[in-house]
């Protein structure tokens, strides 16, 4: 194994590890060594992926909370540090999404993806931030982020602005946990066939998303895994922090 990428005894936190993109990230961590907390609103999804760590040679365990509790992620965090006497990775990849027409967006759905994009993840960041510090250790924070938060994307207006605050909030936290060792970075994936996203994918959308993909081709999910694995590790990324990686067949680049 590349040393340079090696993240044995690093304990990495995956809020949302049981999706599809999440569950993808943290096994290709797990291959590079670390030991993964999964955490899941739903428990038995996270478990799932847990035992699929364990069963592949690495170290796993499965946690419950919602990011929309503060309550449920104080818990979890200290169950976590029970488990594995610290942490030194936190990956958000809590994610919900809707099509919903900008004119016919009614102020609870509004309320509802922005309390688990955008207030989830700054909660999270907060806790988990704070008890990185409290133990008087560097570390990483990688958010997980979208090619609508730079490219408005028309069927996900209220996806787009939460993402935007995604990243907003990640350049914001880069400069205010630099002094204590703590690197805060988002990866910006493109479209990647997951649950949040199939359900805008008609024929007229993908051949749209096609036209404006100079890769020509959906993303897998694993092709996330080198981006997590680099900001993941210090010896890789010690001198990165505030960035936006795009992961993105080349989406970015184009104007839709």
């Amino acid at each position: 194994m590349n040393s340079l990428f090696d993240l044995s005894g690093k304990t990495v936190v995956a809020i949302g590890g049981n999706s599809v993109l999440g569950s993808a990230m943290v096994k290709g961590m797990a291959a590079h060594g670390a030991q993964i907390a999964v955490v899941g609103r739903n428990l038995e999804k996270a478990d799932q992926v847990a035992q699929e760590i364990v069963q592949e040679g690495g170290k796993a365990k499965a946690f419950q909370a919602d990011v929309i509790s503060r309550e449920a992620l104080e818990k979890a965090a200290d169950e976590i540090v029970q488990w594995a006497g610290g942490f030194d990775v936190l990956l958000n990849a809590p994610g919900k999404n809707s099509n919903t027409p900008f004119f016919e967006l009614k102020d609870e759905e509004w309320d509802d993806i922005m309390e688990v994009n955008l207030k989830g993840m700054f909660v999270t960041c907060q806790i988990f931030a704070k008890r990185l510090i409290d133990q008087g250790k560097k570390g990483s924070i990688i958010n997980i982020s979208s090619v609508s938060s730079t490219t408005p994307l028309s069927k996900v207006f209220t996806y787009s602005v939460s993402k935007a605050g995604v990243n907003s909030m990640t350049q914001y936290l880069a400069k205010e946990l630099a002094p204590h060792g703590i690197r805060v970075n988002a990866i910006i994936p493109g479209f990647f066939p997951a649950e949040q996203n199939r359900k805008i994918l008609n024929p007229d959308r993908i051949q749209s998303i096609m036209n404006h993909t100079p890769m020509n081709r959906f993303g897998e999910a694993e092709e996330l895994q080198g981006a997590a694995v680099f900001l993941a590790s210090e010896k890789a990324s010690s001198f990165v922090t505030g960035a936006l990686l795009r992961v993105d067949g080349g989406f970015g680049s184009q104007t839709i």
